[in-house]
């Protein structure tokens, strides 16, 4: 079956080491919608950092952002999928943090809520190209606004992963805890995952998932690769990525985007 629908990541997929879109992915995504395949992007980002990069390829399409707890489109707002994390488990999920001492933050109303400006949240204020708004105490701003999810940072990388095991152990299936980069541990809704938003925009169009494509990095793109028709791991990806996938493109840097959509698209 023919492709009529790709996904594709944002972080170390599309854009490049300087965060950037290349000409050559550009190129690539624009000769792709001109054969009439819709393209849209999957991404742990906020809609309204998303938002930039989908309008600088001028797409009018629904965004599956924040892993897949809001899906949203890029010109009308309308919205396809909303899972925000229940409020109780918000708060376990803040407390938790709060006891490992280690930087979190959380999002209401697509906008990034922060206690304090730490070395680490200005590095994914910088990343993201938002601004954080400040409170006191994120925990009682959480009692007023749904959570789309809850995200903590830190470089010591062997205390996120006994925090993610930890989280799964708590919240079972009731949540879905991934990392999208190394040290980002990212917390949401069960049902919200890049696979289940995915098939959502897949319904919308009345597409089947043998048609689509969805091309990623890391632990985050994990469920969207297994449901696609054609799964593509970057060469830059994860090494479960790599072997989840149908094929392993050329690395961000390399534009390999744009060569896994000559390969399997612009036949």
């Amino acid at each position: 079956m023919s492709v009529k629908l790709v996904a594709i990541d944002l972080d170390d997929t599309l854009l490049d080491s300087g965060l950037k879109i290349s000409p050559a992915c550009v190129a690539a995504i624009e000769a792709v919608r001109e054969k009439g395949v819709l393209v849209t992007l999957a991404t742990g980002r906020m809609f309204q950092s998303a938002l930039r990069y989908a309008r600088q390829l001028e797409m009018d399409i629904p965004l599956i952002t924040y892993q897949g707890a809001l899906v949203k489109n890029s010109r009308s707002d309308e919205v396809l999928y909303y899972k925000p994390v229940p409020a109780d488990m918000t708060i376990e999920v803040m407390d938790y943090f709060k006891r490992e001492g280690i930087h979190y933050q959380a999002y209401f109303n697509d906008q990034l809520y922060m206690e304090s400006h730490t070395e680490e949240g200005k590095y994914y204020c910088n990343l993201a190209g938002v601004e954080a708004v400040m409170v006191k105490d994120l925990i009682e701003t959480s009692r007023e606004n749904e959570t789309m999810k809850v995200l903590a940072i830190t470089e010591n990388e062997s205390l996120l992963l006994e925090m993610e095991i930890e989280l799964r152990n708590m919240f079972g299936k009731k949540l879905n805890v991934t990392r999208s980069k190394p040290f980002f541990l990212e917390v949401m809704d069960h049902l919200a995952n890049k696979a289940d938003a995915l098939q959502v925009v897949a319904q919308h169009y009345n597409i089947d998932r043998k048609e689509v494509m969805a091309v990623g990095d890391s632990y985050n793109d994990l469920a969207m690769i297994e449901w696609a028709g054609i799964g593509v791991a970057m060469g830059n990806a994860r090494d479960a990525v790599k072997e989840a996938a149908e094929f392993i493109t050329a690395s961000n840097d390399e534009e390999g985007v744009a060569e896994a959509l000559k390969r399997f698209v612009l036949l």
